[in-house]
């Protein structure tokens, strides 16, 4: 019987990260699948810092990253790029992940060539068509494309069945990206060059980067953190700083020349794993991380209004604080001063997964007529 040609379309480290174990695993089935993987490069050194971790070769490397590009010239450019992978490998399967505009016109063009599509983290919702902006369109139009639906929880199977997707195409599989950080801590223990710890103190790990945060939220973020260093003299906060501009201008501005705060720059995927370990609290707006960081037993305070990711706010894992000055230094004092409150948090279970999402999807992959 002739292998299932099964194309993965990726672009931004977030994506790679998820994808990398799923791609690993296709290769493992290389009995009965073929795998081919196309990144559109949407992030360009970031994404390969994590196809580096994993030993990945991208097949066709599109190299779209533009200075300053948009959201148009992003779509257009995607769209047209995957159209000639597509029409040159014919896969049988083109599988896309989450939120990203790669994900969206990647799914898009394997439609206007009437190939099936997966969709990797499937189901996730706000309900708020501009928060995450472009995200939550860019997922809800993926979901209405796509033929096989990879959800990692009960709720976002829910999210499609209201969706009106067929039962019959939802498979919950859990969460990949539980797959990629069980397998990276378990293989390195990276340290971070120029960045010293203080082991005294207790490390809160900053991340944000989102547009919805651009402008005045990112402000307000950092003005918790004086906050927060003038309160607590035993902490210290490590911020890898995101190389869009809207996000470097405030919080340098803001943040630079104290001596209990460290901007750098971004990390490589196997350095941040260690940097989430080594972490007390994790405040951020990244929807990855909310997923990651309950398995290693850290409370996160979630820097957004709304997030996709409810069933961590249920099994109390994370606490949405938005970008509220207040309630930003309110969540991270009480973790730091009340152990039930930090216990409670760091200890409730994780409902993303079990670090076998990649096989789940590889074995329907593998049933697919």
């Amino acid at each position: 019987m002739a292998k299932k040609k099964i194309l993965t379309i990726f672009g931004t480290r977030p994506e790679a990260i998820k994808m990398a174990p799923l791609v690993k695993e296709i290769e493992e089935n290389s009995d009965a699948l073929e795998s081919i993987v196309c990144v559109t490069a949407q992030h360009r050194q970031m994404l390969d810092q994590v196809l580096n971790l994993f030993n990945i070769k991208p097949d066709f490397d599109l190299n779209i990253m533009k200075e300053n590009q948009n959201l148009w010239s992003l779509t257009s450019d995607v769209l047209l790029k995957t159209k000639d992978v597509i029409d040159k490998v014919q896969p049988d399967v083109v599988l896309v992940h989450g939120d990203t505009t790669t994900s969206m016109a990647a799914a898009l063009s394997a439609f206007y060539a009437k190939v099936p599509v997966g969709h990797v983290e499937a189901g996730l919702r706000t309900f708020d068509k501009y928060y995450p902006f472009p995200e939550e369109i860019n997922r809800v139009f993926t979901d209405s494309v796509c033929t096989y639906h990879f959800a990692p929880t009960d709720m976002s199977c829910e999210n499609l069945i209201k969706s009106q997707i067929p039962k019959e195409h939802i498979y919950k599989t859990g969460n990949t990206v539980i797959d990629a950080l069980l397998y990276t801590v378990n293989n390195y223990d990276e340290k971070i060059a120029g960045l010293e710890l203080n082991p005294d103190y207790k490390t809160i790990l900053l991340t944000s980067h989102r547009r919805e945060n651009f402008g005045e939220p990112i402000k307000n973020i950092c003005k918790a953190v004086l906050d927060l260093v003038n309160i607590h003299k035993d902490i210290e906060i490590v911020y890898p700083v995101h190389p869009n501009p809207n996000v470097r201008k405030p919080v340098y501005e803001l943040l630079d020349g104290h001596d209990r705060i460290h901007l750098i720059e971004p990390l490589e995927y196997a350095q941040f794993c260690t940097l989430m370990k080594q972490s007390h609290i994790i405040m951020t707006d990244s929807g990855g991380v909310q997923e990651e960081a309950p398995s290693l037993g850290k409370p996160v305070l979630v820097l957004r209004d709304t997030t996709e990711r409810p069933e961590a706010v249920e099994y109390g894992t994370v606490k949405l604080v938005g970008a509220d000055k207040d309630k930003i230094v309110s969540a991270a004092d009480m973790l730091l001063k009340d152990e039930n409150e930090y216990k409670k948090m760091s200890e409730a279970i994780n409902p993303y997964g079990d670090g076998l999402a990649s096989k789940r999807i590889v074995d329907v992959l593998k049933s697919i007529k």
